[in-house]
């Protein structure tokens, strides 16, 4: 797939042209409402054989050209390069596919073997109707490995609209999350309507993950944390209550969210996590843990030790959002700088095949000037589309934080900013995935569409289910 940025002027029949792809396509993929509307700055989603490589620091013609296994050449004429041997990194490359020219006496299933892809992988690539007829001479796409990763999705939407979300995207999804079990002072469960949504992951083969979690949106569920971590007897009955529920309902995972815990309940919350590994892993269950983002190890996030959720969780979820939270000044939500830098110092502590990179997939509306404790409103990358054709506004693209923003003046002349997440800022988050070989993306959270997501992870990523 490409990503193409909407210029001045230009049209989607234009844009349709220039890929020589259907514009309703186009429409489809990314779910355009007012295709004759397009923004200018707007990211869309391409369908094509042909992908994009960014280039970053040390990329050579011939580095990239090994990466993708093709001709220097085809790169080189495709992007009409006049100085090949000059690469500016932020450049957008495009990369022509693999291809193949049957030959005579080939099958499919030998052309699939040679290059390490499966029949039904050209079959989809190629549109092929009768894979039992292919002609000498027919240039076949390759179309090239995925690397294979985890999907989670925490979900806080009604039972049955929940549901929908699962029908629309079950198949991207390895584990699903209805966010949460709230934990009480007396180290009971606070109960959740989840059973159906249990239920439909489970017809779709996805793993039902149990949320546990001392925070809510009154309450910062730091003293609560602090009764339950360091106090053995409510501590084993959390566990015995979390047990019931995964046994009477079909949960497989647990994921342990507990926030704001207090820097001397440290190794309370360490021992904790080795008590549910204890207690669930001979049932057959896993157990996770959500972590705030970390660059180092020191007084900020004192209570949360990386290393030793590394080690004794058999994964952890890093929730790399909320740069840009919703009582404070706008800016991006997940940008791509301050998550690398997180996923980096996770990385000296723990193996990436136990880290999922976490992603929101909402975007923000703040008013401005700013005021302390004035609170953004929160809605959809697809309603954020809206407000931008409304007002008239042009998308701008922060790159360093690798994500979008516009501005725009409402109707009773008040100043907003808003920040989002499109194709590009998605593409970004996966590339970051595929350089440290994660294991996989936590969404947080269902019930905001953002349909250029799902179409990028499908086509970036085999998922694992």
């Amino acid at each position: 797939m490409l990503i193409h940025v909407v210029s001045a002027g230009e049209t989607l029949w234009h844009i349709a042209n220039r890929y020589a792809v259907p514009m309703q396509s186009i429409i489809q993929l990314n779910a355009l409402a007012k295709p004759n509307q397009l923004i200018i700055g707007q990211s869309l989603v391409i369908p094509s054989a042909y992908t994009m490589h960014i280039v970053k620091k040390g990329d050579t013609l011939a580095s990239i050209a090994r990466q993708y296994n093709v001709p220097m050449q085809a790169i080189i004429q495709v992007n009409h390069l006049t100085n090949p041997d000059v690469l500016t990194p932020g450049t957008q490359l495009i990369i022509p596919p693999v291809t193949h020219t049957v030959q005579a006496g080939e099958t499919l299933s030998q052309i699939a073997s040679n290059y390490r892809t499966t029949v039904q992988a050209i079959i989809e690539a190629n549109n092929i109707t009768n894979p039992n007829m292919i002609y000498v001479g027919t240039q076949l796409i390759i179309p090239r490995a995925k690397p294979s990763i985890e999907v989670n999705a925490y979900s806080y939407q009604p039972s049955e609209e929940a549901i929908q979300s699962i029908h629309a995207i079950g198949d991207l999804l390895t584990y699903f999350s209805p966010f949460a079990y709230m934990i009480k002072e007396d180290g009971s469960l606070q109960s959740l309507n989840d059973q159906a949504m249990i239920d439909a992951a489970q017809t779709q083969n996805i793993i039902p993950m149990l949320t546990i979690t001392n925070f809510s949106s009154t309450e910062t569920g730091s003293n609560l944390a602090h009764v339950i971590l360091s106090n053995a007897q409510l501590t084993a009955k959390v566990l015995d209550n979390v047990l019931k529920v995964m046994k009477e309902k079909g949960y497989k995972v647990l994921n342990i969210d507990f926030e704001n815990v207090l820097p001397t309940d440290r190794e309370h919350y360490n021992q904790f996590l080795q008590s549910a590994v204890d207690r669930l892993h001979p049932n057959g269950y896993l157990v996770s843990t959500a972590l705030p983002p970390k660059t180092k190890a020191g007084p900020a996030y004192e209570a949360f030790d990386y290393e030793a959720h590394g080690k004794i969780a058999d994964f952890v979820v890093l929730m790399t959002y909320e740069w840009g939270y919703r009582l404070g000044p706008p800016q991006a939500i997940s940008p791509i700088n301050e998550m690398t830098k997180v996923v980096e110092y996770a990385l000296t502590v723990m193996p990436a095949t136990k880290i999922f990179l976490g992603f929101q997939i909402y975007a923000r509306d703040w008013l401005l000037p700013h005021v302390k404790g004035q609170e953004a409103e929160t809605f959809s990358p697809q309603e954020a589309l809206d407000r931008a054709q409304q007002y008239g506004a042009t998308i701008q693209y922060d790159r360093t934080a690798q994500s979008p923003y516009f501005r725009y003046v409402d109707k009773q002349a008040r100043n907003h900013e808003v920040w989002f997440e499109d194709a590009r800022s998605a593409q970004a988050k996966f590339d970051l995935i595929k350089r440290y070989q994660l294991r996989g993306v936590s969404y947080w959270a269902l019930g905001f569409p953002f349909p250029q997501n799902w179409a990028l992870l499908a086509n970036d990523f085999s998922i694992i289910k």
